[in-house]
Order: structure tokens, then sequence, then C-alpha cells
């Protein structure tokens, strides 16, 4: 066990490059346990520090029987984990190797396309929310998601109001699953996503929500979701669910993750713009 005298000498032997080592360790710790968050991966490493723990108590004490057990178990367990943790793996490296450089993202659009897809966006959904239909719109962003519509029916067309609402609506073919928007294109219809398995996730929750959460786990896309029970309108993005949002803050929402850092001042504007032009629309419906 160290003493005093040399915890006090290794803290003055401590350079400004080891002060960048700890900070680099300590920003991939960080980074490592966000992406375990309440995963169940999250409570594999702790059953793995326990022991982790146990195996060192018992070389300490001298518990020889226990402890080769628990070495051997230990080195054959690395194989395990391979296989254990393979969503978390994937999960990790899908992460690492997001680059705006290797891809086109809906950032990388011009001022009037994110413009008009907004606009479409926004008076689809509210639309949508009114009348109480259920819709699951996922925005692919930087994690390509073609698997996931392959899964689905590939459409590639132009967003627009008419067109959401059209493959939402009811005891239509395409209205069962979600929809994939790449670019400025609605990819694919009727996908398939991945359920969530959190399981500090709502009972009350359905399989809608559910699937929206689970796609926002494995990758970086942004979902929106409406209720066919309430209407309500729900965002989901890196596995947080937002719950009973309004049309003003899922504008919000939608324009802060696709717009363009050099668009900033201009999307002041057209959120003016688009919510009198909202406003005068509901006072018309009335």
């Amino acid at each position: 066990m160290l003493n005093l005298r040399e915890v006090f000498e290794i803290v003055q032997n401590i350079g400004f490059k080891d002060l960048i080592d700890i900070g680099i360790v300590a920003y991939v710790f960080y980074k490592i346990y966000m992406l375990l968050k309440e995963t169940r991966a999250k409570q594999l490493v702790k059953g793995i520090v326990v022991l982790l723990v146990v195996t060192q108590l018992s070389e300490w004490f001298q518990l020889h029987v226990m402890n080769w057990i628990l070495i051997n178990t230990m080195t054959v367990g690395l194989i395990a984990l391979l296989i254990v943790f393979q969503p978390e793996l994937r999960r990790a490296l899908e992460y690492i190797g997001r680059t705006k450089l290797l891809s086109k993202s809906m950032q990388d659009l011009e001022y009037h396309e994110l413009e008009n897809i907004v606009n479409e966006m926004m008076e689809s959904i509210s639309s949508l929310s009114r009348q109480k239909i259920g819709a699951l719109i996922v925005i692919e962003k930087d994690t390509g998601l073609s698997e996931i519509a392959e899964s689905g029916t590939i459409l590639d067309a132009n967003i627009s109001r008419g067109l959401l609402i059209n493959i939402f609506m009811p005891n239509t073919p395409l209205h069962d699953g979600a929809i994939i928007i790449r670019n400025n294109k609605i990819l694919a219809a009727a996908c398939f996503l991945p359920l969530s398995d959190n399981p500090s996730l709502s009972k009350d929750l359905g399989t809608r929500h559910r699937a929206g959460v689970g796609i926002s786990e494995k990758s970086d896309a942004f979902v929106v979701m409406v209720s066919e029970e309430t209407g309500a309108i729900s965002v989901a993005q890196h596995g947080k669910l937002s719950r009973f949002l309004d049309t003003k803050t899922l504008k919000t929402r939608i324009v802060n993750t696709m717009k363009p850092e050099r668009t900033k001042k201009s999307w002041r504007f057209f959120k003016l713009k688009w919510r009198q032009n909202h406003e005068n629309d509901e006072s018309d419906a009335k």
C-alpha cells in the first residue's frame, strides 16, 4: 500500500504530458460509460468488476483453488465477452466511424432545401397528430440505415406533405412500419425497426415508441413518433425519449438536428415565418 509520502512524490512528478494523458484516458472512459449507460452491458460490467475484485482478494488471502478457477474463468471469459457485448461493440465502432468527411448528411443540404423539407414534414406531422394517426419517421444522419431500409419498400421519393400523410393513413399498404428519410428523399417505407430492451422505459409505451427508441440506440438517427391513441408527438435520439412535444418544440428539435452551422441566422427568420403561417392555418381551420 502507498503511504502519504509516496503519494505526494507521485503528485510532484506529474507533468503537463501526464495531465494530457490522464485527460485522454478519462475522456475515453467517460465515452465508454455513456455508450453502456442504461443498457444490459452496464450490469455485465458491474459483474466483471465484482469478479476482478474477488480474484484479487483470493490472491491476497491465498485461496489458491478459488484464485485458479477465477483466473481461468476470466481468461476464457475474454472470448465470451466478444459474443455477449457484440451489440455494444458494434454500436461503439459505429460511433467511432461516424465522420462527415465520408458521407453526406442532412447537414450538407443547402438552406432552401432544408426549408422545404422541414416545412413539409411539420405540416404533415401536425396533420397526423390532429387526426390521431400513428406515424414513425426516422431521419438518417451519419450512421447508414440501408439495412433497415431494405426491410421495407424502397421509394426514393421527394418529401411532401401529401405523400407523408398518405403513407401513414390506416389500411394503406405502407402504413405499418417506419419511413426512412435520407437527405432530401423518403428512402423507404414500411420498414421494421429493432425494439429497445431498455428496462427503464415506461410499460405504457407501445411497439411504435419502443421501435423508435431502439433505432436511436443503434444509430445517431433522429426519430419522430405520433401516437395513434392520443395524437401526442414524441422524439427519440441517442436512446433518449422525449414525449408530449408541441409543434413549436418539435420544429426546433428538427431544425437543430438538420441545419448547417452556417445557416443559424437564416433559420431564425424561417422559424418566425413558419410559426406565423402555422398560426394562420389554425385560425382558418377554426
